[in-house]
């Protein structure tokens, strides 16, 4: 029998270590987040979803092929030392070198760029409490949004004083990652050749 996260409707809830958490993880198929001492199921993806962040993923790829940077995908985990998430971005970026959380050699703590595609039941999440979370994650100096609905990319970039500014591509166009020197245009980004050749 498989094990299930915690119930996260109890009134009571019991908080978890992040080793116990990594234990957990280590047990079962589906991805979980550890949030505030809580182990949360990570929300099933759409095949829209997973074309999206595969389409972001190799063309990052392809135009950092050759630099001293690694493109990782969702199966790899980072955890924002400063507040204890532990989560799965869609696409990061990561530079020069890969550093391991200090409990788990197996996740990454220092992303250069996160890319989270955004649906309806994750949004208001990836807007807001997890972008809060990400800030905290010294290295980091882009966090992109990429909506599954329309077509549209966002790019939030750190400055040197520490705010952050935010461009927004829609419709069409080129989406620019200043931090690393990429462009995500948005026609490659919402093709589906399958479709087009139907």
């Amino acid at each position: 029998m498989s094990k299930e996260a915690p119930h996260m409707g109890e009134a009571a809830r019991k908080l978890v270590t992040f080793a116990e958490y990594i234990a957990f993880e280590e047990n079962i198929e589906t991805k979980h987040e550890y949030r505030n001492g809580e182990i949360v199921a990570m929300p099933e993806k759409t095949l829209k979803h997973a074309l999206i962040a595969v389409y972001v993923s190799v063309s990052l790829g392809n135009q950092l092929e050759g630099q001293r940077c690694i493109t990782f995908g969702s199966q790899v985990r980072f955890r924002v030392l400063a507040t204890g998430l532990a989560t799965y971005p869609d696409v990061s970026i990561v530079y020069d070198k890969l550093e391991r959380d200090p409990e788990h050699q197996d996740t990454l703590t220092n992303p250069t760029v996160l890319v989270e595609v955004l649906s309806p039941s994750t949004e208001a999440y990836d807007r807001g409490d997890k972008f809060h979370d990400y800030k905290q994650i010294p290295s980091l100096k882009e966090y992109v949004l990429v909506s599954s609905e329309r077509r549209r990319i966002e790019v939030f970039r750190r400055q040197e004083d520490g705010s952050w500014h935010y461009h927004d591509t829609m419709e069409r166009g080129v989406a620019e990652l200043a931090s690393i020197g990429c462009k995500l245009d948005l026609d490659e980004v919402y093709r589906n050749p399958l479709e087009e050749s139907a």
